[in-house]
Order: structure tokens, then C-alpha cells, then sequence
């Protein structure tokens, strides 16, 4: 199954021999930044780990649905791992039956950056007396994110985008109707993230921040402040859309500064629109007021430069 995962061919020969000669670590974070696909690499390995020869059980692995698999996750407003999680997955893998048709059993650990101090800890007490087959598989946005107690114990892997080519042929098979030009576009935007490509074709709320974007980008470009602003207006008493949105446009910013005229926005627009995006994203995350912060950004997005006086 790791021959499914695009690029990180060194990651994945590295990995598929330590399989074949039964020296995989029992403790492994894959760290990447979001998008670039750590928890589908986790399953994957999983899925190599438990079924050596693939088939259904296999499969439902990669689709997180295999019963020898356990999956903790942070939760609720502050996104922290709980540690009643981490001793409730403790739990199921010391007392319950290991199927007749797993090598073993796996715990994810999905964003091990979540780990506070106390989870950590209870985390901990299972590492260093791992029960006899079972695979640790933590993923996390990068390996300093980690604690280092917790860090310490794996084996880390460094989970890379990929290079546009392959990232475009990626999103052709994952999603057919897509032709080569926007698959070509969609891997130059999210610089070869296969995964945040994906989301903004198949996650409805990140396909209308990609769409807002687009359009916003075509207002600063014309420098029309008042459609600018009509845009955002409708995103005043939404943090969570603001900040897809602000998320959005960022990356439609890098995109032009690298390509310009990518969205319809040249350099210099780009930069300045870039400057105002950084700056609401910043209030925002200071907890500033949403209308304020985002009819400043169509302002400055959209100001007219001024020449120096004479």
C-alpha cells in the first residue's frame, strides 16, 4: 500500500524494507505540513504492517474502517488530545482479542502535536512497554511541534509535497473529470499538496473559499474596493469562513507572486493584496473585530498608490 503514496520515494524504500526484514520501530511519527498527506502514508503503512499481503482487510485500512486499527484524535474547540482518550485506547488494545488475520493491531495518533502534558504522559506508559505487536503511528504538522518526550521515542519521517507533475496526475486519477490544465494549475497552487488540492475540489466549504478568493483576487486586481468590500461583508459574523477564505487568498497570492497573472493577479496586486491578507489574519487571530479587520483588508487591498511628495 506505501506504493500508493506520491513522491517520498527514499521514505517509502526506507519503510517497505524495514517491513520486509521485520525491523520496523514499534514508535514512528510522519510529520509533514497539512496537505501533503501524513495520515494517508500512516495508513498505508498500517495497512503493509497488518495485511503483508493486501486484500479487503487491507483496503479498509486505507478507508479507516479495520477493526485492528484504534485512532485518537484532538477534540473540541481547543483541537487538544484528551487523556481519557489515550487510557480508553490503552484499554482496547490490552484487553480486547487480536483478530486471527492481522499481523498486529495499530494506534493513530492523528496530530500528535495535540498531545498535552498530561495525554503525553499516559501516551508515554504505553510506549515504553509497548504490548507485543502493536504499531504506534503518530502524524503531526512537524517534528519540533512535538514534545519532546514523545518525539524522542519515534522513529521520525519527513513526509514532503510532491512534484507538480505528480501531484497533477495524483488529482487526475483521485477525480477524473478534472482535465490537465486544472490539474496542472491545482498542483501549481498548493505547491504539489495532493491532499489540500483534494480539499478544494471536494470539501464544499473549502471550495467556496477557493472560488471567494478568486474573486476577490479580480477585485484588487481592478482595485475596485467597493465589490471588495461587498465580498467580504458577507463573511462578518463567520470567523471560520474568514479564516478559510484568508487562507484561500493567500495561497492565490503566492501563486501569482510565483506565476503572474495566476487568478488574474499581477505582481505588484499580489503583493499588496498579500500585505492586507497577512494583516486581517493577524488581527483576526488577535481577536480583533471581524467587520473591522476585513473592511480594512478591501481597503489596503484595493488603495491606490500614492505618490511621494515633491
Amino acid at each position: 500500500m506505501l506504493a500508493r503514496l506520491a513522491g517520498n520515494h527514499a521514505l517509502k524504500q526506507d519503510l517497505s524494507a524495514a517491513l520486509r526484514a521485520g525491523r520496523l520501530p514499534h514508535s514512528i511519527l510522519l510529520a509533514g505540513e497539512p496537505g501533503c498527506g501524513a495520515g494517508f502514508a500512516a495508513r498505508c503503512l498500517a495497512a503493509d504492517y497488518l495485511y503483508p499481503h493486501g486484500g479487503p482487510h487491507a483496503e479498509a485500512v486505507l478507508r479507516g474502517e479495520d477493526s485492528e486499527c484504534l485512532t485518537v484524535r484532538g477534540e473540541g474547540a481547543s483541537g487538544q488530545i484528551k487523556v481519557e482518550r489515550i487510557r480508553e485506547a490503552r484499554e482496547k488494545i490490552q484487553h480486547s482479542a487480536l483478530s486471527a488475520d492481522a499481523a498486529g493491531r495499530v494506534l493513530f495518533i492523528y496530530g500528535a502535536q495535540a498531545l498535552n502534558g498530561s495525554s503525553a504522559n499516559a501516551m508515554l506508559k504505553i510506549m515504553e512497554e509497548p504490548p507485543e505487536g502493536v504499531l504506534f503511528l503518530l502524524t503531526a504538522s512537524s517534528t519540533a511541534a512535538v514534545l519532546p518526550t514523545i518525539r524522542s521515542r519515534c522513529a521520525a519521517y519527513m513526509i514532503a509535497p510532491v512534484e507538480t507533475g505528480e501531484c497533477a496526475a495524483a488529482l487526475r486519477a483521485a477525480v477524473p473529470a478534472l482535465d490537465a490544465r486544472q490539474a496542472a494549475d491545482l498542483a501549481f497552487l498548493y505547491e504539489g499538496r495532493i491532499g489540500t488540492a483534494l480539499d478544494a475540489l471536494n470539501d464544499p466549504a473549502e471550495k467556496a473559499a477557493r472560488a471567494a478568493a478568486r474573486e476577490l483576487c479580480r477585485h484588487v486586481q481592478a482595485r475596485d474596493t467597493y465589490r471588495a468590500a461587498a465580498l467580504l461583508a458577507k463573511y462578518e459574523k463567520d470567523r471560520e469562513g474568514a479564516n478559510r477564505l484568508l487562507a484561500q487568498t493567500m495561497q492565490a497570492v503566492s501563486a501569482s507572486l510565483r506565476r503572474p497573472g495566476f487568478d488574474g493577479l499581477e505582481a505588484d496586486a499580489a503583493a499588496r493584496l498579500g500585505r492586507a491578507a497577512g494583516e486581517a489574519a493577524r488581527r483576526i487571530a488577535a481577536n480583533g473585530n471581524l467587520r473591522l479587520a476585513l473592511t480594512l483588508l478591501a481597503a489596503e487591498a484595493t488603495a491606490q498608490d500614492q505618490s511621494p511628495l515633491r
